[in-house]
């Protein structure tokens, strides 16, 4: 396994980030306890989680799965870079009550607390707010913030699904109270989705901040859709819509078989390359991959080992051409 620091801080963990979104869900916890091993014993340091996930009246269940294998003792959690992230409502029994949600101080305070007991551990790496809140100003999440990692329940702080402007307030609000700020972004990044290189990127970059796409394959649609789609298996599987129906799109039909006849005659797996072309990428700490199975995890260990020639790299631009920097990327 291949390491890196998370952005600006001293931090070292693996290029793949292991996703956990899967494990209740779709993924009981034996089996997701078994990926868990898998991918630790595969050198993968650094997992991702939420304490929405779960989902609906389940809410929570993947932060108790995670906490459950933590419990079984060998080094598990002292070995795990461990990410968690805060904004969805948590009110019980699917209530929807005034500050359980978002990025309050107290809300903050309420979910920190309940995360760590759910994961069964006393600290958090990396907390993530998991969208913006455009109600809260920044002094009063970074106050709470600072609070946090005084009291060594949280050690860094850092965004998902932030433009690059909120990037930058963020930090130069925290900047101005002599706090390190985000130190992290994770972002919806992919061959079929790159409007993250107009400003999130270069923003990340400029303020070093560490990137962590999520969504690598594109709800499936980069792992060899129409393959599967031809074979019987299924094309793109939903996930939250991005993804349904994409197929029945010609155009994205047209660069989707493209694509994948590229990498046939390179010899190559659909799924890996999109998560190696990841790993290309500037500013890129490690794609989330988000395994329901061993087999899938395997699949993500071996793109971390391959290496994409020049030439393949400038072909795959053709197909899904780069949206560059702002304001090139729609001026002069």
């Amino acid at each position: 396994m291949e390491y890196t620091q998370l952005g600006r801080t001293g931090l070292k963990v693996s290029r793949i980030v292991l996703g956990t979104m899967n494990f209740g869900p779709q993924t009981d916890e034996t089996d997701s306890h078994a990926i868990m091993d898998a991918a630790l014993d595969a050198g993968v340091n650094f997992f991702d989680t939420a304490n929405v996930y779960g989902w609906g009246e389940n809410k929570g269940r993947t932060e108790e799965i995670v906490g459950s294998w933590f419990a079984q003792g060998g080094g598990r959690r002292d070995k795990t870079v461990l990410a968690t992230k805060v904004y969805g409502n948590m009110g019980a029994d699917g209530e929807v009550w005034p500050n359980h949600d978002r990025l309050s101080a107290l809300n903050i305070r309420r979910a920190v607390d309940a995360s760590l007991k759910r994961l069964n551990t006393d600290y958090i790496d990396l907390y993530q707010f998991h969208h913006v809140d455009r109600h809260t100003p920044w002094d009063e999440i970074w106050q709470a913030i600072d609070v946090l990692v005084q009291q060594g329940k949280i050690l860094y702080a850092g965004s998902s699904n932030h433009a690059g402007w909120h990037i930058a307030q963020a930090n130069e609000a925290a900047a101005r109270r002599g706090s390190l700020g985000l130190v992290s972004e994770q972002c919806l990044y992919n061959l079929a989705e790159r409007r993250a290189e107009m400003e999130v990127i270069p923003a990340a970059e400029s303020y070093g901040l560490g990137v962590i796409p999520w969504s690598p394959l594109h709800g499936g649609l980069l792992g060899g859709a129409v393959r599967k789609e031809r074979e019987g298996g299924g094309g793109a599987r939903t996930n939250g819509g991005r993804s349904a129906g994409a197929l029945a799109n010609s155009a994205i039909r047209a660069q989707i078989e493209a694509y994948e006849d590229l990498l046939d005659k390179h010899g190559l797996r659909p799924g890996e390359v999109a998560l190696a072309w990841l790993l290309t990428r500037p500013g890129v700490t490690g794609p989330i991959v988000g395994p329901r199975t061993s087999g899938q995890l395997d699949s993500a260990l071996r793109a971390v080992e391959l290496e994409l020639s020049q030439e393949l790299l400038s072909a795959l631009d053709e197909i899904f051409p780069a949206t560059g920097p702002s304001p090139e990327a729609f001026a002069w």
